[in-house]
């Protein structure tokens, strides 16, 4: 079960962080300085991780998540040092908490390399949401949106929580051509041109109007350069989203504006944080 404070600041110390401080501690600043707020450290940020997932996080022993199914703990600190693009591609559970998202109904461009959320340990999101297409989709449940229905998944509360997104969006008619048609949820896939698998796969993603998105690769961009930042989607629609637990992949360097995933750990980081993306 989880640590108390001072257990968990002893395991914490034990992280090899002298190993990765060049290939992360300038991603770090970057993250404090977009989001303008001060850092929760990997404790608290692994606590606020399991408290996100109470179906299936029991807590924290050692450098491992401990799983209420009683399936093997996951390592959380694998003492690789990783550049970006390595983190993306084989990222462990402390690397996919070590940028702040920030939150708000504000579009600021995202600096060099600040895409908090898109680097993911697949191992947990196997463990949180099934290792197979045929798990996953066992657990997905319908979801009305928009004249439609999508298919998403009911772990960890994903579906009931785009529910409620989708309520609060019903009482603003005037955004709806931009939430339908959907361009899609569930599909079991890698994110394109990566070898790690996007969060489709787990059927806790929604993409919106594809007529109203700008993505990083469409607008030719190409591994060491992304082109200029863009955004067509009202940003009102981004902090319904947040509000209930999705990141937005337009506050990503590498953007994906039409692109909403559910991580309620990082949201919860984000609020402890104070992260703001209005300063």
């Amino acid at each position: 079960m989880w640590k108390s404070g001072a257990a968990v600041e002893a395991i914490i110390s034990t992280f090899p962080w002298t190993k990765r401080a060049l290939a992360g501690a300038a991603l770090l600043v970057l993250a404090a300085s977009a989001a303008g707020a001060a850092e929760p450290d990997l404790a608290a940020r692994l606590k606020l991780l399991v408290e996100a997932y109470p179906e299936s996080l029991a807590g924290i022993e050692g450098n491992t998540l401990v799983f209420k199914d009683g399936g093997p703990p996951l390592e959380i600190d694998d003492g690789k040092a990783k550049d970006h693009q390595e983190a993306l591609a084989t990222g462990d559970v402390e690397d996919s908490l070590q940028q702040i998202y920030p939150l708000g109904a504000c579009d600021a461009k995202p600096v060099v390399d600040f895409d908090p959320g898109r680097v993911r340990s697949d191992a947990l999101m196997m463990r949180l949401y099934g290792k197979s297409a045929k798990a996953v989709q066992a657990d997905l449940a319908p979801v009305k949106w928009f004249g439609v229905t999508v298919r998403v998944t009911k772990r960890q509360g994903a579906s009931a929580a785009l529910e409620k997104v989708r309520d609060e969006l019903a009482a603003k008619p005037e955004l709806k051509r931009y939430l339908a048609p959907s361009a899609g949820t569930f599909n079991w896939r890698k994110v394109s041109g990566a070898p790690n698998m996007s969060v489709h796969s787990f059927g806790a993603a929604i993409d919106l109007n594809t007529k109203f998105a700008d993505y990083w690769i469409w607008s030719g961009g190409k591994p060491g350069k992304v082109p200029k930042y863009a955004n067509k989607y009202p940003l009102e629609i981004v902090d319904i989203f947040e509000r209930h637990g999705f990141v937005w992949g337009g506050r990503w360097y590498h953007y994906d504006t039409m692109h909403f995933e559910y991580r309620p750990d990082l949201i919860s980081i984000a609020k402890a944080a104070g992260a703001s993306a209005c300063r």
